[in-house]
């Protein structure tokens, strides 16, 4: 398919580019809902119909918007040991990423993110020992994963494994697991708005467009709420795991 413009987009409202806009923005919704991963799909998708600098810009306004949303859904749930941990962490990962925007390639960084995600779920499914007792936040790793965490998703909004290779070993309980990560995020997506309009200048055609996308995001954040409290805790541990290789397979193939 053919790249567009957001112009175009806008211009042909229910065409094939503008249905894939919504569907990345339906993954946003959905990931803030509490499906796990999914967000992760959504710049991938939307480079289908326009460059990937210009998706992940145009996504940003969603994420944001649905951040608020899912830190209301889950303002009772979240692990407060976390958060004091991995958002100063993830705030520092967002100034290094814009620090070194023009140095360093979406390639490499796919790459990079992708093996460490493969490598953990290898090392979760085959090293049973290193799960069996549930682990505790601490400080250097925090510092270490958060801070990849907030780098990853300044560079394309995948921040989600460098976030979980620290997040499940501990164990958390489901809803608690989703109320952090909507936390931190929040935190991470924030701080973003800055550097981008500096480095990828938004057009009233971008602002447009997302504004259009907004009611899909949001009804994808219910959805994902309707689907993770239907989710037995197992599934959802298993569901994280598959999507979090799916997601790093996928990173690796779009790079190379």
């Amino acid at each position: 398919m053919q790249l567009t413009t957001s112009s175009e987009i806008l211009q042909n409202i229910g065409s094939t580019p503008f249905l894939i806009a919504c569907l990345a923005a339906m993954c946003v919704g959905m990931a803030k809902g509490g499906v796990p991963t999914v967000g992760m799909l959504a710049v991938p998708v939307i480079s289908l119909a326009v460059s990937p600098i210009k998706g992940a810009a145009i996504l940003l306004p969603i994420f944001i918007l649905t951040d608020m949303v899912s830190v209301w859904l889950y303002r009772r749930s979240f692990s407060k040991p976390n958060l004091k941990i991995l958002i100063p962490a993830g705030l520092m990962g967002v100034v290094v990423g814009w620090a070194t925007a023009s140095l360093i390639s979406d390639q490499v960084v796919s790459i990079l993110i992708g093996s460490l995600g493969i490598a953990f779920c290898c090392y979760t499914w085959f090293g049973k020992t290193y799960l069996m007792t549930p682990k505790q936040p601490t400080f250097g790793r925090g510092i270490l994963w958060g801070g990849l965490a907030g780098f990853t998703s300044f560079i394309s909004h995948a921040g989600s494994p460098p976030y979980q290779i620290y997040v499940i070993p501990q164990r958390l309980e489901k809803l608690t697991f989703v109320g952090t990560t909507a936390v931190v995020f929040a935190a991470i997506n924030l701080a973003k708005v800055i550097p981008y309009a500096n480095l990828r200048p938004y057009s009233p055609e971008d602002l447009t467009l997302a504004l259009w996308l907004i009611p899909t995001a949001l009804a994808g954040t219910f959805l994902g709420v309707f689907l993770i409290k239907r989710l037995a805790d197992a599934w959802f541990s298993r569901l994280i795991q598959v999507g979090l290789l799916l997601v790093s397979i996928k990173l690796i193939l779009q790079a190379v």
